[in-house]
């Protein structure tokens, strides 16, 4: 099973806290990581084990996105900053709209994605 990790730059720290906390239950179910490049250099830096693509601005959300039509990606993780602006807001609405079209579930925060990563692992048993 594929999860896929991606988080502004002011959620960063936020999305490698909760991988971290959750640890123990990714490996557990075998869920592998895929990240947009700077989430997954925060990851590795972590000592996280990820997969990585471009950055979101640079065709990294696209990357994604194209791994979920492909079926090779079971869920997102999309840690968004609310309070600021994205030049890259075409990419995150096709990557959300693509997983809604695909039926696969987003959360982006950590409390919808604590809840996603519950079902996930349960999933993978």
């Amino acid at each position: 099973m594929k999860l896929a990790v991606i988080a502004h730059d002011g959620k960063k720290a936020e999305m490698v806290s909760f991988l971290m906390k959750n640890l123990t239950t990714l490996h557990s179910a075998n869920i592998q990581i895929i990240a947009t490049g700077t989430t997954g250099q925060h990851a590795q830096n972590a000592g996280l084990q990820v997969e990585k693509v471009l950055s979101g601005p640079k065709g990294g959300d696209a990357q994604i996105a194209a791994q979920i039509v492909e079926g090779k990606v079971q869920g997102v993780f999309f840690f968004r900053d609310p309070l600021d602006k994205h030049p890259h807001e075409p990419d995150i609405l096709m990557l959300m709209r693509i997983c809604d079209v695909h039926n696969i579930p987003i959360a982006t925060n950590p409390a919808t994605a604590e809840l996603v990563l519950k079902g996930l692992a349960e999933k993978s048993e």
